[in-house]
């Protein structure tokens, strides 16, 4: 016999063993699809979230007691034992009922005291059987109850004082916020949802096996999903768990607060039982390690960028790589392992950056978010004191996880050796839209055309001058592809080098365009190119930079205010209803809301915020649901680099990010975000530096200081923003422009006035 820590009993036979071995063991029994189940949870419970209405003290009161005085009596009169029929009630009376199943035992003795027997519910997994459910529920509901409305229509302002179930009402208290618990995008996907359907079962399988006297087990956040789920239908809940409603006793309910010794218990006996760690991807012990994902995304149903073909989604997984040695092994604290991201078609180890293992522990992890487009992740096994690649290293093995194995593997989780006394197990989630990133980065001066200017256009136009003269920066995304070009434009007519003046156009013509997709060579041999399609235009309106303000017409409808007060926090607003600009990194964004920083990242952000949060402005869009509004995306228009999530337009976003810059520039009459520059300034090589490919979760490395290009752009945006040529300079590189694109007096008047 194994004893695991305070005495609990695993016999050796247990240990080691399939899925397929377990499943159908120790009376376990799920009667109900809990993978299309959990997926209308997830959905029930964002709606829930969704709807403030139904969190107003009197509307809650008003929803318990039609629940505990209409609802009930009526289900049970019509429900055949336990097997209810196929109604579904108005939606305030489906959350406390929702609530109300997740006490299980509660509501089974509530059930039995007031009508001798389980009150079971309907199993609806579409939304036609949903529809067809509630209107049938309407029906019904206006005959047995015609002076009572169907929906609940009390008065927010109305005074409600009496309770009819004081246990009620703390039921559903206390599930308001049930919801950010899975809210995880990864939580929504059928892959996911599948390998938790798994866990879960072995889980009870584990609760079977154990003996009494030990600590109590704490469920990852899948089981947990799972479990809540099964719970919610209460009479296929009752009969799957009927002998095992003791050994569920044992379980950490989800609002109990958790002790370190549960969470180590529960840990040992998973990893003893299944041989793997219990934590992976996408799902960890609640409450044991708040620290916040470097990643902002929500579970979003649209993509309103999908009408630009220019754009292409981007998609993170979360990773978990766990290293693991049956022994303390001697000769080990003088090795390292390395970890890298595979690129098609060729490897790039980012060793310098991702923190090194050194293996003088029984247990190491990384925790880590990377694209999809990348392949994989490499191990490399590194001995001190050989040669080898490195100075004073030698290699001792290699071993890789793909994406695509991982998918397919059971529970996303596949477990490779090292070397001999040495294994790694990996795990993932399945791929996500994650927010898109762009910058803009300087480009050549174009005419009115969107032509570049130089002798090859002049060539093809017979030498007959380009018409106007713009400034362009073309908008790069998270692997370097162009996107969209930018304009503002600075001068009008024509001329020749040397022969007519350049003419700026007035302050009200000076506007910017946005085209869409990227450049298009005009002759293979020469840089000379111009764009297509105009997607978005900003239109300033008069000028009033003596007293600090401007104002913009876009062409998405919105109408945009600047007020520049660089000693206040005041914001720029547009559309005031639904949207509204925040001066600096606020909500979602903010520096404090990311993860459990250490003194050292604090001070450090302390000390950068007062220089760089200038350049930020958070987006907000207020909704019905939200009237407070959500952090659709992040601007730095210094810097001119935004975050957006797929429910915001990026047409619109960059237009407010270059107007603001254009708008503050000329009320400052400098050239802050380098608005004069008339040059490609050369990038940083591809998989050198990939903004957001590869973020480490704040678990794996100390602080950003030491990992800047491996954290949110937010967190360091100077450090991963900086191009190849001023990575080591603050000054502006110097470049000599040709006469024909116009000298810097057009470019100065048309910008800094």
């Amino acid at each position: 016999m194994s004893m695991i820590s305070n005495g609990t009993e695993i016999s050796d036979d247990t240990t080691i063993r399939s899925f397929s071995e377990i499943s159908d063991e120790g009376g376990i029994r799920v009667s109900i699809d809990l993978v299309a189940a959990a997926r209308r949870h997830l959905e029930f419970l964002r709606t829930v979230a969704e709807s403030q209405w139904l969190h107003h003290q009197p509307t809650l009161l008003q929803a318990i007691r039609r629940y505990d005085e209409l609802w009930m009596p009526l289900i049970s009169d019509l429900s055949v034992g336990s097997t209810a029929p196929m109604l579904l009630p108005p939606f305030d009376i489906q959350w406390v009922w929702h609530c109300h199943t997740l006490n299980p035992v509660g509501y089974r003795q509530y059930c039995e005291s007031r009508f001798s027997k389980l009150v079971g519910k309907a199993v609806i997994f579409d939304d036609e059987n949903e529809e067809y459910a509630l209107n049938r529920c309407r029906e019904i509901w206006s005959i047995r109850y015609p002076s009572e409305p169907f929906e609940n229509e009390v008065d927010f302002d109305s005074q409600v004082t009496s309770v009819t179930n004081e246990g009620l009402l703390a039921e559903v208290t206390k599930q308001r916020f049930l919801y950010w618990k899975f809210s995880e995008p990864n939580m929504w996907e059928i892959v996911y949802l599948i390998a938790a359907r798994q866990r879960y079962r072995r889980f009870l399988y584990l609760l079977q096996r154990l003996a009494d006297g030990y600590s109590r087990l704490v469920p990852t956040s899948d089981i947990l999903l799972m479990w809540l789920t099964h719970q919610s239908n209460p009479s296929k809940y009752e009969g799957d768990m009927k002998e095992m409603e003791g050994e569920l006793e044992k379980v950490v309910g989800v609002w109990d607060s958790v002790k370190e010794e549960d969470v180590q218990v529960s840990k040992k006996l998973w990893e003893r039982m299944f041989d793997q760690p219990y934590e992976k991807a996408g799902a960890t012990l609640d409450g044991i390690c708040p620290i916040k994902s470097p990643v902002y995304w929500e579970v979003s149903d649209t993509d309103v960028n999908r009408k630009y073909k220019s754009m292409e989604p981007r998609f993170l997984l979360e990773t978990i790589v766990g290293v693991h040695s049956s022994r303390v092994w001697t000769s080990l604290s003088r090795a390292e392992l390395n970890l890298g991201v595979i690129l098609w078609p060729k490897s790039r180890k980012l060793d310098k950056n991702i923190p090194q293992l050194k293996l003088n522990s029984k247990r190491s992890t990384w925790h880590l978010y990377s694209e999809f487009g990348t392949r994989g992740i490499i191990l490399e096994l590194r001995q001190h004191g050989g040669g080898g690649l490195f100075k004073g290293t030698s290699l001792r093995n290699t071993i890789s996880f793909l994406w695509n194995d991982l998918l397919r593997a059971p529970s996303l989780t596949q477990a490779k050796e090292v070397d001999h006394r040495l294994s790694a197990v990996a795990s993932i989630t399945p791929p996500v839209q994650a927010p898109y990133l762009l910058k803009c980065v300087p480009d050549r001066v174009t005419d009115d055309s969107g032509a570049m200017i130089s002798d090859v256009i002049l060539r093809m136009n017979r030498y007959r001058p380009q018409e106007g003269r713009w400034l362009s920066r073309t908008v790069l995304d998270h692997a370097g592809r162009e996107c969209f070009v930018v304009r503002t434009r600075v001068g009008s007519g024509f001329w020749r080098r040397g022969g007519e003046t350049p003419a700026t156009v007035k302050s009200e013509d000076r506007i910017v365009e946005i085209r869409e997709g990227s450049w298009s060579y005009a002759d293979i041999f020469n840089s000379s190119r111009y764009t297509e399609k105009v997607v978005g235009t900003a239109t300033p309106k008069a000028a009033e930079s003596r007293e600090k303000k401007a104002s913009w017409s876009l062409s998405t409808g919105d109408e945009l205010t600047i007020q520049w007060e660089p000693s206040s926090s005041s914001s720029s607003s547009s559309s005031e209803l639904q949207v509204k600009l925040l001066k600096g990194r606020k909500m979602k964004y903010r520096i404090k809301e990311f993860g459990s920083e250490s003194k050292e990242m604090e001070d450090y952000h302390e000390e950068e915020e007062e220089d760089e949060e200038e350049g930020f402005v958070t987006l907000v869009r207020a909704t019905e649901e939200n009237p407070n509004g959500r952090a659709t995306a992040l601007l730095n228009w210094k810097l001119l680099v935004v975050e957006l999530l797929p429910d915001e337009d990026a047409v619109l976003v960059l237009l407010l990010c270059i107007s603001i810059l254009r708008s503050v520039s000329e009320m400052r009459r400098e050239d802050i975000g380098s608005l004069l520059v008339r040059r490609r300034l050369k990038e940083t090589k591809l998989g050198t530096r990939d903004w957001g490919s590869v973020l480490l979760h704040p678990s794996s490395c100390s602080s950003s200081i030491s990992s800047p290009h491996l954290q949110p752009w937010y967190l360091n945006a100077k450090t991963v923003m900086a191009s190849e040529e001023t990575d080591h300079t603050t000054r502006q590189p110097a470049f000599s422009y040709s006469p024909a694109e116009g000298g810097y007096k057009l470019y100065k008047r048309g910008i800094i006035t």
